[in-house]
């Protein structure tokens, strides 16, 4: 019997959102789904502290199979502690493509450990690719707020706006799992535009 996948979340709204992936992706695949909202909080204000760095081990080290970790920021810790980073396979794919790669993300947390992920995957691939950051924290507010059609859809006009102007951009980067929705409203833009949870399933499943 196949073990389950253990996924590690930092916001509720990913339980259901790896739910419907999960059934239409891989409905025989088991998850085990853990939510720790406060857990990115406290990195976000004190740091990759002792006692939060206990916490991680313990969840990945008693869980029943392999664990996946949805927050970018929490990633590389986790990935340290034996989890598995949900943005990997995406940033492999992004590296591969090569050309401007438009890294969107609304975390200054995240841009540390999303950049030098991206960087370590068109180190490995010796891609030509260019990382273009895109820091849009002013639209975090909306998801913290629960209003996530709002959050999504400024995400998007964002990325649209500057692809408009930019129109040699090969492959936009939904960094944060949270942002994944955007891309539906992204579908006339003539280059991919890659989100870690579709991605991340398809690879671990």
């Amino acid at each position: 019997m196949e073990k389950p996948l253990t996924l590690l979340h930092t916001a509720t709204v990913h339980h259901a959102t790896f739910s419907k992936l999960a059934e239409q992706i891989a409905p025989n695949l088991e998850l085990v789904q853990h939510i720790h909202e406060d857990w990115l909080t406290r990195a976000r204000e004190n740091g990759m502290d002792s006692a939060l760095h206990a916490e991680i081990s313990e969840l990945v080290q008693t869980a029943d199979g392999p664990v996946v970790c949805t927050c970018t920021t929490l990633g590389p810790v986790a990935e340290e502690l034996g989890a598995i980073r949900i943005d990997r396979p995406m940033m492999s794919a992004a590296a591969r493509r090569g050309g401007k790669i438009l890294m969107v993300f609304c975390l200054e947390s995240t841009r540390t450990p999303s950049t030098e992920l991206l960087e370590q995957e068109i180190e490995a691939t010796d891609s030509d690719a260019t990382i273009i950051p895109m820091f849009l924290e002013q639209f975090w507010p909306l998801f913290e707020a629960g209003e996530n059609e709002a959050f999504l859809a400024c995400i998007a006009g964002a990325v649209n706006a500057y692809v408009v102007d930019h129109p040699d951009t090969n492959t936009v980067v939904l960094a944060q799992a949270s942002m994944a929705g955007a891309s539906s409203l992204l579908s006339q833009l003539k280059m991919p535009v890659l989100t870690s949870p579709g991605i991340a399933l398809q690879a671990f499943a």
